[in-house]
């Protein structure tokens, strides 16, 4: 069994995000998801993580998991094993981004959560889960965390900093994986950090979306198996 592999969930996402990808690497990792739901930054959030995990360990995110994963290769480099991005980018939001977080955010704050959620699902999901239950369980994950934690983490997001320029210190096995259907941090943008981290390795998973560990577990699964190995 490999070192402890520590989980970074998404914006409003918790440990159901991981659910079935940890069940089907329990024969080797011992896993264990971060709750980040606290966290007021980026950088705060890789404080919580460096505090919840062993002096060595696996790592990997999600999204707004993804962007707390390169702030702890910033903190703690010497510490992570091996390191996982999926469905995420190493760019800042751009105006047009930001604008779109604002508009969500106003609204979650007028005690309109809950349409905002479903606004999102065309953005998280591939077009072929939108009707099926991996969607409602998006939404009920989202609920449960809640609009707190949702303007939280879309004001950490908001103010995180342009990873690009620390992806070629990245000196450790590294997978980069993204949906095909990704319109929120799509393949140009995975193929782009792969291209950047020395030792990367790129996936692809094939009709999935943002959400990919929910939307494509198994192929998810055994692209982290192989990059366990190499760890």
């Amino acid at each position: 069994m490999t070192d402890t592999l520590m989980l970074l969930p998404g914006l409003n996402c918790d440990e159901r995000l991981w659910r079935d990808v940890a069940a089907g690497l329990a024969d080797i990792a011992d896993s264990k998801v971060v709750d980040l739901s606290v966290g007021e930054t980026i950088a705060g959030m890789a404080h919580l993580v460096l505090a919840a995990a062993p002096q060595r360990f696996c790592l990997a995110g999600l999204s707004m998991g993804g962007y707390v994963a390169l702030e702890v290769m910033r903190q703690a480099p010497e510490r992570v094993m091996g390191l996982a991005l999926l469905d995420t980018s190493a760019r800042p939001d751009d105006d047009a981004r930001r604008e779109v977080r604002r508009t969500g955010m106003a609204a979650a704050a007028q005690g309109k959560f809950g349409l905002v959620v479903r606004a999102m699902q065309p953005g998280l999901l591939a077009p072929q889960h939108l009707d099926q239950p991996v969607a409602a369980e998006v939404i009920a994950m989202s609920e449960r965390t809640g609009a707190e934690v949702y303007l939280r983490h879309q004001r950490a997001i908001m103010e995180r900093i342009d990873s690009r320029p620390s992806l070629g210190a990245i000196d450790v096995p590294t997978l980069v994986g993204v949906g095909e259907f990704d319109t929120l941090t799509p393949p140009e943008l995975a193929q782009e950090m792969a291209a950047a981290i020395p030792e990367a390795a790129l996936a692809v998973f094939a009709g999935a979306g943002h959400m990919s560990t929910m939307e494509a577990p198994e192929a998810v699964g055994a692209a982290m198996r192989t990059w366990l190995a190499r760890v």
